[in-house]
Order: C-alpha cells, then structure tokens, then sequence
C-alpha cells in the first residue's frame, strides 16, 4: 500500500498499440491519473 504523499512504485504496463508504457517515462514531466475498467464496455 501506498501511503500519502510516498512515490508511487515505478511498473511496466502494455499499451493499446503493443508497446510498453511505465510509470518512470512521465516522472517529472507530467501528472499522472490511473483508471482501472474491468470488462468496460460488457455486461461483467
């Protein structure tokens, strides 16, 4: 768990087109917002 104010841990995730997005490529450059849709757009 992250607690306030602590950085958050640097992971690697797959973008939409294939490649890998992390979360260190934006740090001290932009913000950043995380959202997590399970199943968007379906009935689960």
């Amino acid at each position: 768990m992250v607690d306030v104010g602590q950085a958050a841990p640097d992971f690697k995730l797959p973008a939409h087109n294939g490649s890998g997005v992390s979360l260190s490529d934006f740090k001290g450059e932009n913000n950043v917002v995380l959202s997590f849709h399970i199943f968007s757009f379906t009935g689960g």
